[in-house]
């Protein structure tokens, strides 16, 4: 028979028990309140603490309870989550246990988008339905298109994306259905269908050409292309080096754990919000400079710095907190960004087809002194995603404020995979963070003319 007792061993007597499993305490963080001497035993489980089992230390019956402070959730778990796993120390990226360097190589940005949702790399048969339904919803209503021509010529790219996306949810109104299990399936397969669309029209609003019908012949990346560029010809033939590397770059950007857009996606789907509106507020998180907008931001700076003999100045003024080393350093990763890597290797292939980009030889020189002086190297400031990415995109013709629509085409799987994580979940509720409360007291109302 199995022996289903643990050996325990007093530590005061050094006597040994045999002890039940079922009876043995979990581990715990004992904490002692310096302010009572009370102990409080914490449970630990999967290397954390709950913060409600703090609510217990009190220093009276009336006390509301200890909470922690945390700004920004530099250090608090939101969620238990099998979507992503990232090692920033080691510089690890996998989604679904699988490694991003593997998935880049080998796989499609939809097969990925399918292991992002369901949670498994899909079959043959089931790939192949995947990519049909998808592709049979990459069309927008005709009144969707009025709507986008209703934006000035000069329109961000990304605020028609971001409104765009959030009126789609007046012509699905069926999306309210968030816990219909094909309701969601639906919705999914329409919002990654239609994102290009979006993003495509967009662009050709911004040059004021005419838009462009899917192709569904194409692929995704391929189609996309297609929305973009074509002319007059009868049928566009996308460069398959393009194509390629513009999949691999829809792969690298994905998923990345709980980043800023990625909370908002929770935080708004945590109120049963339809997936239309909750992606146009993660599609907004995303705008931001310091989410999605990075790699324009490195641009701007490549191009600030000019040429690479200005490169020792720039990194003098780095140093004196004058300006910022772009593209450099992450909230997560403390060694080099794995998707870096992966892009560099890119960039390569694409600058075959299009031409070497003036501002390359710049930003390698630039990394190559930046990881060779102390100052970064302490700091772990190593290239992140967006160093290169916004190289190759500005190389394949694309304007630098349509780099955050490209972010945010990719980022819909994992949105959607991150949003109907949190609806499965018997642990989430809406979302609604606590405060420490640090203003006035009671104060008496003083009438207007009182007032000095």
């Amino acid at each position: 028979m199995a022996n289903n007792n643990l050996t325990v061993t007093d530590s005061k007597t050094g006597k040994k028990y045999d002890v039940p499993k079922d009876m043995v305490l979990p581990d715990n963080l004992t904490v002692i309140d310096s302010r009572t001497g009370k102990e409080y035993p914490i449970p630990i489980t999967n290397g954390t603490i709950k913060a409600i089992d703090l609510r217990q230390i009190k220093v009276s019956d009336d006390d509301f309870g200890m909470m922690t402070y945390d700004p920004a959730f530099m250090n608090t778990a939101s969620c238990r989550s099998k979507i992503t796993f990232i090692d920033g120390d080691k510089g690890i990226l996998r989604y679904r246990g699988y490694p991003i360097e593997q998935l880049a190589e080998k796989s499609s940005y939809l097969e990925v988008a399918y292991l992002l949702i369901h949670g498994e790399l899909p079959t043959e048969l089931q790939l192949k339905e995947w990519v049909h339904n998808i592709t049979f919803h990459t069309m927008l209503h005709e009144n969707t298109k009025k709507f986008m021509d209703g934006f000035n010529p000069d329109a961000h790219p990304m605020g028609m994306l971001v409104s765009t996306i959030g009126a789609l949810s007046t012509f699905y109104p069926d999306s309210r259905n968030i816990m219909d299990a094909d309701s969601r399936k639906l919705q999914t397969f329409r919002l990654i269908g239609k994102m290009p669309t979006i993003a495509a029209y967009a662009y050709r609003h911004r040059l004021g050409l005419p838009y462009v019908y899917p192709d569904n012949d194409l692929s995704y990346t391929g189609n996309f292309l297609n929305m973009l560029y074509k002319m007059t010809e009868l049928k566009y033939t996308p460069n398959p080096v393009l194509e390629k590397a513009l999949d691999v770059l829809f792969i690298l950007h994905a998923d990345h754990e709980q980043n800023c857009s990625a909370n908002a996606m929770r935080s708004i789907g945590s109120s049963q919000a339809d997936p239309f509106v909750s992606t146009a507020g993660a599609a907004a998180a995303l705008y931001g400079p310091l989410h999605g907008g990075a790699n324009e931001q490195v641009l701007i700076m490549l191009n600030e710095i000019g040429s690479k003999a200005k490169i020792p100045e720039f990194i003098k003024r780095v140093k004196a907190g004058e300006v910022k080393l772009m593209g450099f350093g992450h909230r997560i990763y403390k060694n080099y960004d794995p998707r870096a890597k992966i892009i560099k290797e890119t960039a390569d292939q694409v600058f075959e087809v299009t031409g070497r980009n003036p501002l390359l030889d710049i930003a390698i020189e630039l990394e190559r002194i930046a990881l060779e002086d102390d100052y970064f190297i302490k700091r772990k400031l190593y290239p992140n995603v967006d160093f290169y990415s916004g190289i190759i995109y500005q190389a394949m013709g694309f304007p630098s404020d349509a780099f955050t629509v490209l972010f945010a085409i990719p980022r819909t799987s994992g949105w959607i995979a991150q949003w109907q994580e949190l609806l499965l979940d018997p642990e989430q509720k809406i979302a609604r963070p606590r405060q420490v409360y640090i203003g006035s007291d009671t104060r008496e109302y003083v009438p207007l003319k009182r007032r000095s």
